[in-house]
């Protein structure tokens, strides 16, 4: 765990959104000024695509900026790095766009808050640089069986029958849902997606076997033998600005097949929305997933207005996603009661609550 950064009142935040399409814009034209014909290789695409790197680093940093912890940008910066390198772009240039994004602010926020911003990217940069030549951090993968390997490779060739076969297998064997997505699926994703950030993968070949694995998932569950009910309900959602929904549908097949009822809410759930379902209906256990640190502001919103709406009788609220497995302490800073990094955790913490 690294040390915590100071971070911006609500005032310098505002201050720091508004000023970051400006910044997006002058550190773009800064590149293309001073190394345009590296660039020229992209075509028209390519400057677009560096505005939207460099937005991604601002949206990266706003967090930082609000929670003072620098680590899921870096591990941001290190994964970019490696992308990059894939595609033959100079990361050099990576740590060169943090150093120019630091002029920018110390030149448009007032002194005390540009000392915060361009700490918070001389720190991220500084852990950027340490990585340099080390593979980006993975995601905590449980163990896989062997036919993880089978089906990748049926999601890769785009073969629903030959995915839906092995997991069919699993269950003939005997062997449950729950455990399937956790030792079948998941390191088969997990693997992709690896395979996507070195260029082995195109984009739409994983949204295809995402596709897949969700439909495979679905047809598990409805071959899976349904429990006795608990009479016990957990609310499920994206959070707003979160589209991964995998993971979250297979914390909801676990909680199905625990006997619980189960309101799905899916991806990209506007707070607004979830805040008014969770009141009128009564769960027991709210679970919420944020993919990416900039939304763990939106997190923090949710459960404060939740807090504020139930009082003393809000239900316990768990998190998980990509942003919470790495940074577990983040948890507690959004304001959750606790942390789940897979179905099997998330399910174990609802039923001792």
């Amino acid at each position: 765990m690294d040390s915590w950064l100071l971070t911006l009142q609500p005032d310098g935040l505002q201050r720091f959104k508004t000023l970051q399409a400006d910044a997006v814009n002058t550190v773009t034209e800064r590149f293309y000024g001073t190394h345009g014909s590296i660039y020229e290789q992209f075509g028209a695409r390519g400057r677009e695509a560096c505005r939207e790197d460099i937005a991604f680093h601002l949206e990266f940093l706003r967090p930082v900026l609000e929670f003072g912890h620098v680590q899921p940008m870096a591990d941001y910066l290190v994964w970019l790095s490696s992308v990059l390198t894939s595609r033959s772009v100079p990361t050099d240039h990576l740590a060169l766009s943090l150093d120019w994004l630091s002029e920018f602010f110390a030149d448009h926020m007032n002194a005390a808050e540009a000392v915060v911003i361009t700490a918070a990217l001389r720190k991220a940069r500084a852990e950027l640089v340490a990585a340099s030549g080390t593979a980006p951090p993975r995601p905590e993968s449980p163990a896989a069986w062997p036919e993880a390997a089978f089906f990748e490779t049926a999601l890769l060739a785009g073969d629903r029958r030959d995915a839906l076969r092995v997991v069919d297998g699993c269950l003939d064997d005997g062997r449950g849902l729950v455990d399937i997505e956790l030792h079948v699926i998941v390191p088969a994703l997990y693997q992709i997606g690896e395979k996507w950030q070195i260029n082995e993968v195109t984009i739409a070949e994983e949204h295809v076997a995402t596709a897949i694995a969700q439909a495979v998932m679905t047809s598990g569950l409805l071959r899976s033998m349904p429990p006795p009910a608990t009479g016990k309900r957990t609310l499920l959602a994206c959070v707003e600005g979160n589209h991964h929904t995998v993971g979250l549908q297979m914390v909801s097949d676990a909680f199905q097949l625990a006997g619980w009822d189960v309101d799905y809410l899916g991806a990209n759930v506007p707070t607004g929305a979830l805040v008014k379902h969770a009141t009128q209906r009564a769960a027991d256990v709210i679970g919420l997933s944020v993919s990416f640190a900039q939304q763990l502001r939106v997190v923090k919103d949710v459960v404060g207005r939740l807090t504020l709406a139930f009082g003393e009788a809000r239900p316990a609220i768990m998190v998980g996603g990509r942003a919470i497995n790495r940074f577990h302490q983040l948890a507690a800073v959004v304001g959750a009661d606790a942390y789940c990094t897979n179905a099997q955790t998330a399910v174990a913490y609802g039923i001792g609550v």
